[in-house]
Formats: structure tokens, C-alpha cells, sequence
């Protein structure tokens, strides 16, 4: 399991060679991470709702829905992982739910297998039915095995058929007509009981033929409407026999195309980092500012060279390790000690409080990790990865979550690592005041290593929005709401918020990371119930009215689940929602309506943010509320994210809440400011006038 936390806590494996081949994947060797990863959520899916099917009654049809996950494992990845995969999810449902669960888990295994095996080789119904006559011969070459070795088991089994014939035979007797039935049960029985073997191994055959047609059929028809989402980790590394010592490292003219893209995310590169050097990398979005970490990491190039004494050792002691942009991504322990340690193998030795006060957390080791805020996070994420003591530290976007006084925090933290320990720090970001403190910059723009980037400035508009009325819309009254009330693990996270929202205004509410703003969004749309205090739209409690306000949350991606923006934007506004409709929306948000049949997945992080916001005008809310709609994104994004609300306030007279922690440019948006400290609103004033010309 050490590998697949490790996969948690870094994306990508370890590795690195001087190369310029593409990569395939092995056909041999361990489970790699990822390949741990899927089977471990996946066979969990399994498990819930193969216990579920068993142990409700009237859910059985939920059973075949529990074969879907390991049909994806199958189609996905080496039959390997799906043996391990169903070993271990039989375990888990036969502690849960007893045989019974354990047998279902085993059949939804089989018949998923085959499905997803068939799938990937790209055969047809011709090879499920040769599967599934092998799969059963060899079920039906267990079944009687059994029943041959244990003799009580099989008497158990006659005694079984000889009582429910008896049974069916008795109640026919009674009617003249059924007698003949009855005299055909009771030859049936015979015939079982003394050709047993035939009988069960016969079932068993015929049983996996016709279960697994059917599976092919309804599990080949979800697996064909899920080929759009990633089959592979793209940035899985070849292993690296070498010993782990990645630095200094030196990469000369690399560059890298993703498979099946038609233009290189890298281009020439040449780079060297060693061990004491605190180097930065700052580019816009789609500079490839990424793909150079995942490089340094391990990764392969395409074409050029990476040399370094030995390998990136990604996740391993005196390795490379990352640190995300969304730093709850890599959190798996409940309290903040157990995560520094988390997926460490046996033996090692962690000075945790030492790691936890290097890094400002002092004091934190028995507090729970989801009550911390999102800097407090960043600091555990690089405390988790320094009990790894690397020689390469990654810090991909780091600081994009975190308020800007804890950004100041971090990137000092992070330049002061190589003065204290033998390594390298790299920080890649899309701010130029953070690359102050480095030893080197490097600038990235379309993929190459440039001088200088273009200088993006925030719009400055004489065009405000239309005043608001003095019409209340939304009223939060005394709302103080706790996490985990009732636990020794309490954390009150808003102390009494007093706050009125009139029809057309544009409110931005500030605060440092902790301060309780995300909280309030919530609340506001009525996704979270104050513990105490009410929240009221329109006089109604928000709480039953979820939906009428609409709620941009900070990661973007997270609300986008369909395939395509067209249809993204329809299941936001109801079945009534044609393509016209869609296309205003586009037009809405300045996006062109040639986008509506792009993927999901090929937008950009500004374009996700636009086609998010697209929906929740689609679906018609009486208020918009955006979480941090500037986070993660370059200059020119957060400038077109902030001239688009300013537009849509004009135009349509939009009532919006913005909660972020970058105020710059925001005065031509809001007309209030409010500021939050631990839970409570310390200041609501107008949006200061220097702020709006």
C-alpha cells in the first residue's frame, strides 16, 4: 500500500532515463501505483454495493451495477490488477456482509472481467462467449471439487434438493392436475442426485455463458459511453533500477508531446537544478510550466535529454517530492500527525513534531486534518513530503489557494529548505513577486524558455454597474455553524453573521485562509444548515431552496461532469434547455458556441471558470455566489474572469457574492466589502472609490 499512498501524495511514479522513445506500458513486473489506485476505489464500489444488494431487500438489481467498476478495472489495466483487486474486495465483503457478499463480489468480479477484458483487446460477443464457457468450466471445476471434498457440505446439499422436492410434491398431491408435475419433480431429483456433478457443473457453465451475454450487453454499453474519460496515467515513469539520487539533474533541448496531441507542451528546453538551489518557474496557463515538473519528476521526454546520477526516486527517501496546487488532494490521515507519516514503511523514523514546527505547526499533531485552513494544509503537504527528507521538492502551484499573507509564509518556507537541508527547491507559479527570493527564474510561455513574460494588468473601467436597490434578497441572521458538533473534534467555523443581501448588489467578502468564507458560501446556498441562526431567501430557509443560488465552487473542474460544454450547460438548465439556450449562455460568458461540442477535459482552467458560470446562468438563480474565482488561474485569467463579472452585473443586473482573496480589480465588480476574521465580519463598507476608477 506504500505505492499507491505514494501515488496520492505525488501523481506520477518514479523513474527517469536518458531517453527520447515514447513510453509504453509493462506488461510485466509489481502493481503500479496507479494500477493500485483504481483496483482500491474501484473494488470498494464493488463492496458497497454488492453488501448493499445482499443485505436490503428489493435491491437486488443494484447487483449488477456492482459488476461496472470491475469491468473498469479489466478494460483498463492487466488482469493482475483485477485478481488482486477481487481477492482483496472478497475479504473486505466477507467481514462486512458474510459469504453471501463475499460470492456476489466474486460473480460481479467474474463477469465484469470478462466484459472489460474483451473491451480492451477491442473483440466482440464471439470472445465473451469463449470467455465466459472457460471462466464457467473452471467455476463448475470448483463447485464439484468442493462438494467432493467435503462430504457434509455435499449431504447438506441432497438433503437440500430431496426436502424442497418433498415439499413441491406434497402440495401438487393435493390437486389432481399438478400430480404429473409433481412425478417430474421428484424424476428431476433423482436424475440431480445421482448425476450431481453433471447437473452443477452443467449450471455453472451455462449459468457464466448466459450471465456474461448479458453483462455484454449492459456493461459493455456503459463501458462504451465511458471511453472518453482518461484510460491511462499519461505520466506514468518506467522503472529506474538506479539508486535514488536524482540531483543535480540537467535537461538539454527536452521536449514532450502528451499522446495523441498535435503540438509539443514542451520545446527545447535546456534546465539544471542542484542540490542548494531554490529555482523558480513562472509562466501563464498552458506554458507547460507542469509538464517541465513532471519531467524533473521522472517523466520521460518525448525527444532531448535528462541526465542526473541516478533516479528521481519519486515518493522514495532522498527522492523527489511534489506538492500540489490543491493540497487536500495529497491529505489521507485523519490528524495531522498520522498524515506526515502516512504510507512511510515500517521502521522509519520521523521527528513529526519537529517536521510539524518547521513548517509553522507547531502543536497540530492531534488536530484534525479537515478542520485546518487551506494554508495550514499547503504547510502539512510540505511537512508530509520532507518525512521523506528529498532531495528535490517540487512546489507545483502551491500557493495558488492560500490567502496572500500565507503566501508570503510559504514561499519563505520553501527558500529557506535548501539553507537548511541538502536539497533543491523548485516552485512553480504564475507570480513574479514569489520568484524574488530565487537563485533563478525561468519564464515560460507556449511550451519554450523565454526572457521575460508579457505584463497582464487588471481592467480599469469608469463603467460601473448599475447601484443596487435597497431590496433585501438574502438575510443571514446570528448564523454560527459548527463542524463535527457534539464531538471532542468540534470547530466552529462562523461566530453569529449578521449580513443582508440586496437584489443587484455585488458583495466581496474577504479573509485570510481560515477566516470562514468558504463556510459562508456554502451556507449561502444552502448547501451547509447553520448550526445556529437562520439563512433566508426571500424570506424562505436557503436550506429548501437549494439551487436558487447558484455556487461557483474554487476547483472548477469538480462541477463539470459531463462530456462535452454543450451538454454541460443543458443538464444545468433543465430539460426545457435546447441549443439556443446554450448558446446565449456561451455568448453570456464570452465563449464562442463552436465550443459547446468541445470535451471537458480540453478546456483550459479560465475556460472551465467561464463554462461553470455558463450553467449557473442557464439554470436562471436569483443569486450567484463564486468561491475564490481567481484561484489557479495566470494574469489574463483573472482579468477576463474579473471584466466578465463586471459585464454580466451591467448587463444583467446580476446580484453576486465573490469571495476571494485577491480584491484587486474587484471595485469595478462589487460595490461592498465585507472582511471576515475567524468566523466573525469585522468590516462592511462601500468598495473604496480608489479601488473603482
Amino acid at each position: 500500500m506504500q505505492d499507491s499512498h505514494n501515488l496520492l501524495r505525488t501523481p506520477w511514479h518514479t523513474g527517469c532515463v536518458k531517453t527520447t522513445a515514447r513510453r509504453e506500458l509493462p506488461t510485466r513486473g509489481p502493481l503500479r501505483p496507479i494500477e493500485l489506485a483504481t483496483g482500491a476505489v474501484m473494488s470498494g464500489l464493488t463492496i458497497a454495493l454488492s453488501v448493499l444488494a445482499n443485505i436490503i431487500p428489493f435491491l437486488g438489481a443494484v447487483q449488477v451495477l456492482a459488476a461496472i467498476p470491475m469491468a473498469i478495472i479489466a478494460q483498463r489495466h492487466r488482469l493482475r490488477a483485477l485478481l488482486i483487486a477481487t481477492a482483496a474486495a472478497m475479504l473486505v465483503a466477507f467481514v462486512a456482509g458474510g459469504v453471501l457478499a463475499a460470492f456476489s463480489v466474486g460473480s460481479c468480479a467474474l463477469l465484469g472481467g470478462i466484459v472489460g477484458s474483451v473491451k480492451r483487446r477491442g473483440r466482440g460477443l464471439m470472445y465473451v462467449l469463449v470467455y465466459s464457457t472457460v471462466a464457467g468450466a473452471a467455476t463448475a471445476a470448483f463447485a464439484v471439487g468442493m462438494l467432493l471434498a467435503f462430504s457434509v457440505t455435499r449431504q447438506l446439499f441432497f438433503d437440500t434438493i430431496r426436502n424442497t422436492v418433498d415439499g413441491l410434491t406434497n402440495l401438487a398431491s393435493r390437486q389432481a392436475f399438478l400430480v404429473p408435475i409433481a412425478e417430474g419433480f421428484a424424476d428431476m431429483a433423482k436424475s440431480i442426485l445421482q448425476y450431481w456433478y453433471l447437473w452443477i457443473g452443467g449450471s455453472a457453465i451455462v449459468g457464466t455463458v448466459i450471465g456474461a451475454v448479458f453483462a455484454w450487453y449492459v456493461l459493455g454499453a456503459v463501458l462504451d459511453r465511458l471511453t472518453w474519460l482518461p484510460a491511462e496515467d499519461h505520466l506514468d515513469a518506467p522503472d529506474d533500477g538506479r539508486p535514488v539520487a536524482p540531483l543535480p539533474v540537467g535537461l538539454v533541448d527536452v521536449s514532450y508531446r502528451y499522446p495523441a496531441g498535435d503540438a509539443d507542451a514542451l520545446s527545447g528546453i535546456d534546465f539544471t537544478v542542484d542540490v542548494g538551489e531554490f529555482v523558480a518557474v513562472v509562466g501563464h496557463n498552458g506554458s507547460g510550466k507542469s509538464t517541465l515538473t513532471r519531467i524533473l519528476a521522472g517523466r520521460p521526454p518525448t525527444s532531448g535529454t535528462v541526465s542526473r546520477p541516478g533516479s528521481a526516486g519519486l515518493g522514495k527517501f532522498g527522492g523527489t517530492a511534489v506538492v500540489l496546487q490543491r493540497p487536500e488532494s495529497q491529505i489521507l490521515g485523519v490528524l495531522v500527525a498520522d498524515d506526515v507519516v502516512w504510507g512511510l514503511p515500517d521502521g522509519a523514523e520521523v521527528d513529526v513534531e519537529g517536521l510539524l514546527a518547521e513548517v509553522g505547526l507547531a502543536g497540530f499533531g492531534s488536530r484534525e486534518t479537515n478542520s485546518l485552513s487551506g494554508g495550514q494544509q499547503q504547510r502539512l503537504a510540505v511537512a508530509a513530503a520532507l518525512a521523506r527528507r528529498p532531495s528535490l521538492l517540487i512546489a507545483d502551484e502551491a500557493t495558488a489557494m492560500v490567502d496572500p499573507a500565507g503566501r508570503l509564509e510559504l514561499v519563505a518556507l520553501l527558500s529557506s529548505l535548501p539553507k537548511r537541508h541538502p536539497m533543491a527547491v523548485v516552485l512553480v507559479t504564475h507570480q513574479e513577486s514569489e520568484a524574488d527570493a530565487a537563485d533563478r527564474v525561468v519564464h515560460l510561455s507556449g511550451g519554450r524558455a523565454v526572457d521575460r513574460l508579457p505584463v497582464w494588468h487588471q481592467p480599469v473601467t469608469d463603467d460601473l454597474p448599475n447601484e443596487p436597490s435597497n431590496e433585501p434578497l438574502l438575510q443571514l441572521s446570528g448564523v454560527r455553524h459548527t463542524y463535527l458538533a457534539g464531538t471532542p473534534w468540534a470547530t466552529e467555523a462562523l461566530h453569529g453573521i449578521d449580513l443582508t443581501v440586496n437584489r443587484g448588489d455585488g458583495v466581496l467578502i474577504v479573509g485570510g485562509n481560515g477566516s470562514g468564507k468558504s463556510t459562508l458560501a456554502w451556507t449561502m446556498a444552502g448547501l451547509v444548515e447553520p448550526t445556529m441562526g437562520t439563512c433566508e431567501l426571500d424570506g424562505r430557509a436557503m436550506t429548501k431552496q437549494v439551487g436558487k443560488v447558484g455556487l461557483a465552487f474554487q476547483h472548477s473542474r469538480l462541477q463539470l461532469q459531463r462530456r462535452t460544454v454543450g451538454t454541460e450547460i443543458a443538464s444545468w438548465g433543465g430539460p426545457e434547455i435546447g441549443s439556443g439556450q446554450v448558446g446565449r449562455a456561451l455568448d453570456d460568458v464570452g465563449l464562442d458556441r463552436t465550443l459547446a461540442s468541445r470535451a471537458i477535459d480540453e478546456l483550459s482552467g479560465g475556460q472551465a471558470r467561464r463554462v461553470v458560470l455558463a450553467g449557473i446562468i442557464a439554470s436562471r438563480p436569483r443569486l450567484v455566489v463564486l468561491d475564490e474565482p481567481l484561484a489557479g488561474l495566470d494574469p489574463d485569467g483573472r482579468r477576463g474572469i474579473v471584466e466578465l463579472l463586471g459585464e454580466l452585473r451591467r448587463r444583467k443586473g446580476l446580484t453576486l457574492v465573490v469571495i476571494s482573496h485577491d480584491v484587486e480589480g474587484f471595485g469595478s465588480v462589487c460595490n461592498r466589502v465585507i472582511k471576515l476574521d475567524s468566523g466573525r465580519i469585522v468590516t462592511d463598507a462601500p468598495s473604496p472609490a480608489g479601488d473603482r476608477r
